[in-house]
């Protein structure tokens, strides 16, 4: 980023943040908003809108992005295998395809009632640090692993292997109230963990549900100048108004040495590429370069000794083409961008001052790791930094330089589409909200004077701020 840029950056957005104090009011769509993620952006395509290639892929590419789909859609299997290509699942797994929890690349969903597996929900694992030796786990994973289970809990496995456990989770609720009257009941998950297959869990061990998340527009969110993210963190401590976005500084496996975090929930994961290695070796026990070890423990005797699909289990070639795939999944067009509903609706946003932390609008670099995802204006309405969420969603588990109470702000570009591509309307990381509404809801801690803020619009404007969230 050039140098003036840099010094502009954190006076531009500390000028928008206090702009949000004077309740906007939104007469027509901004030029180009409704392409969420510039000539990237793709048409909604039903149950598909979220499985589309980037618009501006060439039909060589696109190659390259059909068969990555099918590593990603197409379930892997146990290994000795005539299948040689995708053989080595497990032995101890989540579930033996990417598309299973990501369903139609979209969100995935907390274990229904009576479900025997929890599918695209995983449970995370860990303990807190106790010495030097420790300490080095927290520079390298984050987290310091269950010293049994590991760092996620396994449901699956292959026969003859014992699973890690079985989740489950159960209810109880608690009613929020609107200035209008109206009322709206929450539900607070409870995590149970049963059938534990090695023993008992250490003592202090901590837990975190994770959702499956969307996985439109992770190039370009990859491609977002660190620059320009480190911005916005200066930006929001100097308007020291209560929002405090903060980086995660995490490990870069490939590059040994600590960077900037923007995937996962708690932003754990630097790149893509690792992102995806790490996903295959702990959702679906398959081994890599990047992750050469499988995800047995010393306790998992049967796990360490059984058959493995080669060294690494997936090649250095179907990494790439994965990598590819997840690069270049588009961004949905948005939907009724000028409607006067919409336009009252963003208006609303600003006001509770959500645009704080769901920051509108970001422009990719020119060194994009692809070249389509290059110098687009992108719309992803995320800071990708850390916020303190408060005790309503905490989890209670760091990782890296995030807390107990701290979330990535999520992305909320193709939101309104999640019930047509997933089937549901389940959303937070644990997916305890039904709806959006009840998601904003949930927003506590830095989010809490939002909040308070959208509990005194009336029906209409809840209407409209829902309209426009859906629109995204």
């Amino acid at each position: 980023m050039p140098a003036l840029l840099r010094r502009l950056s954190p006076l531009l957005l500390t000028l928008s943040l206090a702009a949000c104090d004077q309740a906007p009011r939104f007469s027509q769509a901004e030029p180009g908003e409704a392409l969420s993620a510039g000539s990237v952006s793709v048409r909604p395509a039903g149950q598909h809108s979220f499985s589309q290639p980037s618009a501006n892929l060439s039909a060589e590419r696109r190659l390259d992005f059909s068969v990555g789909d099918s590593f990603f859609q197409n379930p892997w299997v146990i290994a000795p295998s005539t299948t040689t290509a995708r053989d080595g699942l497990g032995p101890l797994f989540n579930s033996n395809a990417c598309e299973n929890c990501h369903i139609n690349d979209g969100r995935g969903h907390p274990p229904a009632a009576g479900a025997r597996n929890a599918v695209s929900m995983l449970v995370r694992l860990s303990i807190p640090a106790a010495g030097a030796e420790q300490a080095q786990l927290l520079e390298r994973l984050g987290v310091v692993p269950e010293p049994v289970y590991g760092g996620q809990l396994q449901d699956m496995a292959n026969p003859g292997i014992t699973p890690e456990g079985k989740v489950r989770v159960e209810y109880r609720s608690q009613l929020v109230n609107f200035s209008d009257g109206a009322m709206v009941k929450l539900r607070r998950p409870l995590l149970r963990i049963s059938r534990l297959g090695y023993g008992p869990l250490h003592p202090q061990t901590q837990f975190s549900a994770r959702v499956a998340p969307p996985m439109i527009g992770l190039g370009l969110l990859e491609a977002i100048p660190e620059a320009a993210i480190l911005a916005n963190a200066e930006a929001q401590r100097r308007q020291n108004n209560g929002i405090a976005g903060q980086p995660n500084w995490v490990w870069d496996d490939a590059q040994q040495k600590t960077v900037l975090g923007r995937f996962g929930w708690k932003a754990g994961q630097p790149s893509l590429n690792q992102q995806n290695a790490h996903a295959f070796a702990g959702d679906l026990g398959l081994t890599s370069s990047l992750q050469p070890q499988d995800n047995c423990t010393a306790a998992q005797t049967a796990c360490r000794q059984a058959a493995h699909g080669g060294t690494p289990e997936v090649s250095d070639n179907i990494q790439r083409l994965v990598l590819f795939y997840t690069r270049n999944l588009g961004v949905p067009a948005r939907r009724d961008v000028g409607s006067a509903q919409v336009l009252q609706g963003k208006g609303l946003f600003h006001q509770a001052g959500c645009q704080q932390c769901h920051t509108p609008q970001f422009t990719t670099g020119a060194d994009a790791a692809e070249p389509e995802l290059a110098n687009q204006v992108i719309r992803p309405y995320s800071d990708l930094l850390l916020h303190d969420m408060g005790e309503g969603l905490a989890d209670g588990r760091p990782e890296f330089q995030a807390s107990g109470r701290q979330w990535r702000t999520p992305p909320l570009w193709g939101i309104g589409l999640t019930e047509t591509v997933s089937g549901h309307s389940q959303f937070l990381h644990d997916g305890r909200a039904r709806n959006l509404l009840e998601a904003i809801l949930w927003h506590g801690g830095e989010a809490e004077a939002a909040k308070q803020q959208v509990l005194t619009f009336d029906a209409g404007q809840r209407d409209a701020l829902l309209a426009f969230l859906n629109s995204l």
